[in-house]
């Protein structure tokens, strides 16, 4: 596929996945998730990436859904956009391995929900995070009423949905939105290390900790219990990663995934 809006680049199992739409502060619309359909079904076959960070071209991480392009749209139309933003954020979520979103500036809207679709986010000090959908009289249509309770809290989100209101990062970190903000020189710098730090673990063990984790989320206690140990066992014996990590504790060197 020929990408016109993506931009991919992977150096030392670290993948860099720009959304590169400037003109229009990376507003997403239709051609945006079916270029990110498709390079999400890249990555996923590719072996050569153990860590993805999303971030923005410009000076925004994504400023939200096309309106000119949501203005047209019929209520079948709208459910069917609404249907596949929610889709494509879902495949973000379950990619195996863990998914960056280093937020460079304005995340609002659709890119509010995008950044929420991922592990976890860094952001610069320039970032600003809002879901202003109610000013439009529309409701967020990516999932953003479910995920944004999910890390924010019932009254955070509901304070946030119903005023619009836009928050700055650190306001978003205070509240968890975010866990990290930087300097705006030094997002990729500290998006990269944290990355590296992650791809140096078990490979293995780190896609087993995002599948439990969010699966756990989605079940009761007990049987995301029941769930981690299945998990937590197949770590273990002959020729396991669990087997060279624990070896290499005791032998005192690095291990050799």
């Amino acid at each position: 596929m020929n990408y016109e809006i993506l931009k991919l680049d992977v150096q030392n199992s670290i993948a860099v996945l720009t959304i590169s739409r400037p003109q229009a502060l990376n507003a997403l619309n239709s051609a945006f998730f079916r270029e990110m359909d498709q390079m999400l079904t890249d990555i996923s076959a590719r072996k050569d990436i153990s860590v993805l960070i999303i971030t923005g071209e410009g000076k925004a991480f994504v400023a939200g859904a096309d309106i000119a392009e949501m203005s047209k749209m019929t209520e079948a139309e709208g459910l069917a956009f609404s249907k596949k933003g929610q889709s494509t954020f879902s495949a973000i979520e379950k990619l195996e391995i863990p998914v960056i979103a280093a937020v460079n500036g304005f995340a609002l809207g659709g890119g509010c929900e995008l950044a929420m679709s991922c592990d976890f986010r860094i952001a610069s000090n320039l970032a600003k995070f809002g879901q202003p959908e109610v000013n439009l009289g529309l409701i967020p249509g990516y999932a953003g009423t479910q995920r944004l309770p999910r890390l924010v809290g019932l009254a955070n989100a509901l304070y946030l949905l119903m005023t619009a209101d836009m928050i700055n990062a650190e306001e978003a970190y205070r509240i968890g939105l975010v866990q990290k903000v930087t300097e705006p020189d030094q997002l990729m710098i500290e998006a990269k290390a944290i990355a590296a730090k992650i791809a140096a673990k078990g490979p293995k063990a780190v896609k087993k900790v995002k599948y439990v984790t969010r699966q756990g989320l989605l079940t009761d206690f007990t049987v995301g219990c029941n769930l981690e140990a299945k998990e937590f066992g197949t770590l273990f014996g002959k020729g396991s990663e669990g087997e060279e990590g624990m070896g290499a504790f005791l032998e005192k060197r690095k291990p050799n995934w």
